[in-house]
């Protein structure tokens, strides 16, 4: 049992972003948004002793602290300990690290890489939260067999049954884990802070109103589609520009996107790709657009959605995923059919002709929004859950 008056020791194993990118020489340690968001939270508890453990290909400069409370700990694993041999090296240097730290508990984050399956297998009382449900993702793809994502599924289905229970992060991903025996909790992702509290920005007017597209250039994000849609409306005499942002690789997809993004700019102009901003950049952004397009055609949760959201863009989306849990008692969002993109840019079309564009932004979001995403009230509600889970197993 623990002590009333001892902080919860907690371990959380998460993807250091540097790994991710392979820009191993940065030396600010950042994570993912959804991760990031509650680690700001938990800065704010006293009661709770946080240590993050990333795993590494290669050494890395890092801070021994992220906050007062919160620890960071990078371990460095050879390559052939990773997907290979199914993360035996990353499973090892975790454990390890975790003896010593001995924590409480600890707290997976993602089932697409190695978080997952070194929580379930660290000896301690564990939970995960799923932010891609991998499984999903490997049919959405027709993955084949001996892929990535094919192998990240398998070892998804190795690691939710053995879990001590699962955060859902939308009742999306709670469908799809139902079946795996163990308790879940619906608990949505976090919002980072800034964007409740950095100072709306003043703009001046625009000779057009501007439409931004937030994601990774992928097929999921299906930002090609959106852009066939958004020409064709250019093509009608409705005025306005566009903004995509997202990280873009090398891949066909991509590559296509930046083709017809080239093409429309020389038919109508007003189109623009921006692959990264940094957090104030996104605030800016924000506060400058109309509106946000944001059509996916698979999502666990949209967290740019709910960023926008937050900042009091109008937003066009599809239903998909928690599009429709996050915008409960919002009313400045048209949610339209999966595949409904008559619907879209009849949606834009008539909000445009209509001033959309110029009504008064709210100051702030609802109150219920505010109390569901902020990271503080995101984190006070995981301790509740981590001390349910260790009351569990003691």
């Amino acid at each position: 049992m623990i002590s009333a008056a001892k902080p919860l020791k907690l371990a959380i194993l998460t993807t250091d972003n540097r790994e991710h990118h392979h820009t191993y020489e940065e030396r600010k340690v950042w994570f993912g948004t959804a991760p990031e968001a509650l680690l700001q939270g938990l800065a704010g508890l006293p009661e709770v002793e946080v240590h993050v453990v990333s795993c590494t290909q290669q050494p890395m400069v890092s801070p021994a602290k992220l906050a007062e409370n919160i620890w960071f700990h990078s371990l460095d694993v050879p390559k052939l300990g990773w997907m290979r041999t199914f993360y035996q090296g990353c499973i090892r240097a975790t454990r390890k690290k975790l003896r010593e730290i001995q924590p409480d508990i600890v707290h997976g984050q993602g089932t697409e890489r190695d978080c997952a399956v070194s929580a379930v297998l660290s000896g301690f009382p564990n939970v995960l939260t799923i932010h891609g449900n991998m499984n999903a993702i490997a049919r959405l793809h027709h993955s084949r067999m001996g892929s990535f994502q094919w192998l990240a599924a398998k070892v998804e289905d190795f690691t939710l049954p053995r879990t001590g229970g699962i955060i859902c992060i939308s009742e999306y991903v709670e469908d799809l884990v139902k079946n795996a025996g163990v308790p879940t909790w619906l608990v949505p992702n976090a919002i980072q802070r800034m964007f409740f509290e950095f100072p709306r920005a003043v703009t001046p007017p625009r000779g057009r109103p501007l439409l931004i597209n937030v994601g990774v250039i992928s097929e999921r994000k299906r930002q090609v589609e959106l852009l066939a849609r958004l020409t064709a409306l250019r093509a009608q005499q409705v005025e306005f520009d566009t903004i995509f942002v997202g990280v873009a690789d090398d891949s066909p997809y991509p590559r296509t996107f930046a083709s017809r993004l080239e093409e429309a700019n020389r038919n109508h102009g007003g189109f623009q790709h921006i692959r990264k901003l940094d957090d104030n950049g996104f605030c800016h952004l924000m506060d400058e657009a109309a509106a946000m397009i944001h059509f996916s055609n698979e999502e666990s949760f949209g967290l740019t959605f709910a960023e926008a959201i937050a900042r009091g863009l109008y937003l066009f989306a599809s239903d998909v995923g928690a599009a429709r849990f996050i915008a409960r008692g919002v009313d400045r969002v048209q949610i339209f059919d999966l595949n409904d993109w008559a619907g879209l840019e009849t949606g834009v079309r008539n909000w445009l002709a209509a001033g959309g564009d110029r009504a008064p932004r709210p100051a702030k979001p609802p109150a219920e929004f505010w109390q569901t995403f902020h990271p503080e009230a995101v984190a006070r509600r995981h301790l509740e859950i981590y001390r349910e889970v260790l009351k569990t197993a003691s």
